[in-house]
C-alpha cells in the first residue's frame, strides 16, 4: 500500500514536468533589431536624410578649420603690413599680401593694386575699393554659414514627408483584409513614421545650433576685418596727407 502511494506521488510530480517540456514557449524568440535595420525599414526618405547628416558633419568640420581668426586677420600679417605701410613700401606689401591667404590680405591687395595702377586717385576712391572688397568677403562668410541653416530647415521637412508615408502605410493596413497581419503592418507604418520624424529632428536641431554658433563667429570675424581695414586706411591717409603737404613745395620749385 505504501509502495503504490509512493508510485502515485512520483507520477503526479512528473506529469507537470513532462507537460512543461512538451508545451512550446508562448513568447516568440525575436532577435533585437540594430539601428541600421531600423533605418533601412524606415523607407526611402531615409536616404536623403542620411546624406544630409553626412553633409552637415562635413560642413561643421570645414567651418571649424576655416572660420577662425587666423583665416581672416592674423597678427603677424598686420604687424608686417603696419611696418611696410609706414615705410611706404607698397610693392613689398603687395608681395607679402600675395603670399598670405587671409581675408585682410586680399583686401590690402585690392587696395594696393588700385593705388599702384591709379597713382592720382584720392583717398575716398581708395576707401570705396576697400569697402567693396570687405563687403564681398563678409558676404562670402555669411553665405557659407547659411548652408547649415538650409540643412536645419530641410531635414525636418524630409522627416515630416517620411512621417506622412508611414501614416499612409498604416491606414492602408487598417483598410486591407489581412486579418491579424494588418496589426503587424499597422505597427510597421507607425514605426516608420516615428523613425522619420526622429531622424529629421536629430539632423535639423544640431544643424541650427551649429549655424547659430558659426554665425556669431562669422560676425565677430567680420568686425575684426573691418577694424583691420580701418587701420590700413588710416595709415594710407597719413601717407596721402604727407603727399598733399609736399605738393605746394614742389609747385614753388617749379615756378
Amino acid at each position: 500500500m505504501k509502495i503504490s502511494f509512493l508510485v502515485l506521488a512520483l507520477l503526479a510530480g512528473a506529469i507537470p514536468l513532462l507537460a512543461q517540456d512538451a508545451t512550446p514557449p508562448l513568447v516568440p524568440d525575436t532577435h533585437s533589431e540594430t539601428i541600421m535595420d531600423t533605418l533601412i525599414k524606415a523607407g526611402p526618405v531615409m536616404v536623403p536624410l542620411v546624406l544630409l547628416s553626412i553633409f552637415s558633419v562635413m560642413l561643421v568640420i570645414v567651418y571649424l578649420m576655416t572660420i577662425r581668426r587666423g583665416a581672416v586677420v592674423s597678427s603677424g600679417y598686420m604687424a608686417t603690413a603696419d611696418a611696410l605701410l609706414r615705410k611706404r613700401d607698397y610693392l613689398g606689401l603687395l608681395a607679402v599680401s600675395n603670399r598670405h591667404g587671409e581675408a585682410i590680405a586680399r583686401v590690402v591687395q585690392k587696395i594696393l593694386d588700385f593705388t599702384t595702377k591709379n597713382p592720382n586717385a584720392d583717398l575716398q576712391q581708395v576707401r570705396e575699393i576697400a569697402e567693396t572688397e570687405g563687403t564681398r568677403v563678409a558676404a562670402s562668410l555669411n553665405n557659407r554659414v547659411i548652408h547649415l541653416a538650409d540643412i536645419g530647415m530641410i531635414a525636418p521637412l524630409l522627416g515630416l514627408l517620411g512621417t506622412v508615408f508611414g501614416i499612409i502605410h498604416s491606414f492602408g493596413a487598417l483598410g486591407s483584409d489581412l486579418g491579424t497581419a494588418r496589426y503587424v503592418a499597422l505597427s510597421r507604418g507607425i514605426s516608420q513614421a516615428l523613425v522619420n520624424t526622429a531622424a529629421g529632428l536629430a539632423i535639423g536641431i544640431p544643424a541650427m545650433m551649429f549655424y547659430a554658433f558659426f554665425r556669431g563667429r562669422a560676425q565677430k570675424l567680420i568686425s575684426d576685418l573691418e577694424a583691420a581695414t580701418t587701420h590700413v586706411l588710416a595709415l594710407l591717409s597719413l601717407q596721402y596727407g604727407k603727399r598733399s603737404e609736399r605738393m605746394p613745395v614742389l609747385i614753388e620749385d617749379e615756378l
